[in-house]
């Protein structure tokens, strides 16, 4: 395996034990009733790196990533597909996504390491949102199921991509939210950004409204005279609840209780977020989420 990075810690560690137990119960649920067993299973892991997370680490890979001035974020990146292919039982089916063709022919690899798997394997180099949002379009959810896990760098994800995957009613949606590696940088004190940053940030809650979510009026005095203008008054407490209430308004059901995942300088850097899509399926699939998302 060639080695590109090359770091980790609890919080990665967190992240992954997490998400293993939970596929962990998902597959157990399909593979042993009956009714579940006849669809068909998918695992798609968006944004899914090499595979592997003993990766070195290199300046000029940390300066391509958007807003990666902490390294430590990078280390979320890494692990999930390898952690995917080696439970028993299986999925029967999965989709590596990684727009990167350097960590594609990476992910490559892990069909030698699991030849038995290597024709349920599909690996896209393709950018995540575009793909996904075709594939959730076209693929007949009548009969599939499936976990999808978006685990960006930062605000890669574009909210019509996690609107579309809602709207299947068949996916259970995993999802790192970039609470303080990018969302609450974003967020200028003085007032709300203007320009790209706030196209950016639009793109990502899928609405304006973040602006009055996240700024309120206040009054100052200049020459004499008293001016409104609007200053940040988000924590990342009330940053974190908005993103959930977004969620909120396209699935069926949604963990309460995101997992803060704290560089060591202890800023949460992302939150691990469930959302459920399946109108049958959402309340024991959010049961079982919001028990992990606890311990």
């Amino acid at each position: 395996m060639n080695s590109i990075h090359h770091f980790g810690g609890d919080w990665t560690e967190n992240k992954l034990t997490r998400l293993k137990k939970y596929l962990d119960a998902y597959i157990s649920i399909f593979k042993s009733n009956m009714r579940a067993a006849r669809l068909h299973t998918i695992y798609v892991d968006a944004f899914a790196g090499t595979g592997y997370r003993n990766i070195e680490k290199t300046k000029a890979n940390i300066a391509t990533l958007p807003l990666l001035d902490d390294a430590e974020a990078v280390s979320f990146q890494k692990g999930s597909a390898y952690i995917a292919l080696e439970m028993e039982p299986s999925f029967d089916e999965y989709i590596f996504i990684e727009q990167s063709s350097e960590y594609s022919k990476e992910l490559e690899k892990l069909r030698i390491r699991f030849p038995e798997k290597s024709n349920k394997v599909t690996i896209i180099q393709q950018d995540a949102n575009s793909y996904l949002q075709k594939w959730c379009r076209n693929n007949n959810w009548r009969f599939d199921r499936a976990v999808i896990f978006l685990d960006p760098y930062g605000m890669q994800v574009e909210w019509k991509t996690i609107a579309v995957i809602a709207n299947t009613k068949a996916i259970d949606l995993w999802i790192l939210f970039p609470l303080g590696q990018a969302v609450n940088r974003l967020l200028t004190k003085k007032c709300p950004p203007t320009g790209a940053w706030a196209d950016r940030l639009t793109r990502f809650f899928g609405t304006e409204d973040w602006k009055n979510a996240f700024y309120q009026e206040c009054q100052q005095l200049e020459l004499f005279q008293k001016e409104t203008s609007l200053k940040k008054e988000a924590n990342f407490a009330s940053i974190g609840k908005y993103f959930i209430e977004q969620l909120k308004s396209v699935f069926e059901g949604v963990a309460e209780n995101p997992l803060p995942l704290r560089n060591t300088r202890n800023i949460p850097i992302f939150l691990l977020c469930f959302a459920a899509s399946n109108p049958t399926g959402a309340k024991t699939a959010v049961k079982i989420a919001q028990h992990i998302l606890g311990k």
